[in-house]
């Protein structure tokens, strides 16, 4: 389970026989806080990799924007695969199995 902010505009792609397919980078963040020693322990970040598909990767493409805040729960996935360079690389997404929005939309006035 994920809550998190989104960094960047969502990438979306159409694959095999039109399968709707959401790639969002989605930033999480621990607040810093003081230990009773008094040293400070700051605040950090981590980013995270997120995969939606079909009906959810169509709620991110209508919907979802940088700077919105979701919560996410999926299965973390890991993947290796070699570079142009023939460098091993290994990647860990989160592959969503369901999806909240949380930032309030805003009323359009007419």
């Amino acid at each position: 389970m994920l809550i998190g902010n989104v960094g960047q505009e969502p990438e979306i792609k159409y694959v095999d026989r039109g399968v709707c397919v959401a790639s969002v980078r989605l930033a999480t963040t621990e607040r810093g806080y003081t230990l009773q020693n008094g040293t400070e322990v700051p605040e950090r970040t981590e980013w995270h990799s997120v995969v939606l598909w079909r009906g959810l990767a169509e709620v991110i493409e209508k919907y979802v924007h940088k700077g919105d805040k979701l919560f996410i729960e999926g299965q973390i996935h890991t993947r290796t695969y070699e570079d142009r360079n023939g460098i091993r690389r290994t990647v860990t997404e989160i592959w969503a199995e369901s999806l909240e929005l949380l930032t309030p939309k805003v009323k359009s006035e007419e």
